[in-house]
């Protein structure tokens, strides 16, 4: 399958795996990974879908993070439901990963879009990896679409670089 482009229905059948954000940040205290039905969730809402190469790797944790969590309000401004970041990572890696960023509810969720599966089917993997790119998804539609293909860079997949879209 080709990357999804603006004006893309999202694909039927893509689930992730996440643990539900419970309030508490302690690391050491594990949920149970259940299933994200995101085909179903983004029929309802205007969700920004963020792949990262892998969870607190330096890229990820030191500019693609930080840079949604300064920009959150913006987002909600432009009717932002929320935003799922994706990686590779197992379920708990990812909780973790949320945890260690202070989320705390689901206004951010920390998913994992295991073998890369769901990326690798619309061509944006590398290896046994995800991608580094964005998606916005407005109830069901792509209205937009784009990876970072030059190591370390965010701007096409960072918050500025879709707010700017948006």
């Amino acid at each position: 399958m080709a990357p999804l482009q603006p004006g893309d229905s999202f694909p039927e059948g893509v689930t992730f795996s996440y643990i539900h954000p419970t309030g508490s940040l302690d690391l050491t205290s594990c949920g149970i990974p259940t299933t994200y039905d995101a085909s179903k969730e983004f029929q309802n809402k205007k969700i920004v879908l963020v792949a990262v190469p892998g969870a607190f790797t330096p890229t990820c944790q030191e500019q693609h993070i930080t840079s949604y969590l300064s920009h959150l309000d913006q987002l909600k401004a432009k009717g932002v439901d929320g935003v799922i970041f994706i990686a590779s990572n197992d379920a708990f890696v990812m909780s973790a990963w949320g945890k260690a960023n202070g989320i705390k509810d689901e206004s951010i969720l920390f998913a994992s879009d295991a073998n890369a599966d769901f990326s690798r089917s619309i061509g944006w993997a590398s290896a046994d990896r995800t991608g580094r790119y964005a998606l916005v998804i407005d109830h069901g539609k792509v209205v937009y679409a784009e990876a970072d293909t030059v190591r370390g860079s965010i701007a096409n997949s960072g918050a500025e670089g879709v707010l700017a879209k948006l």
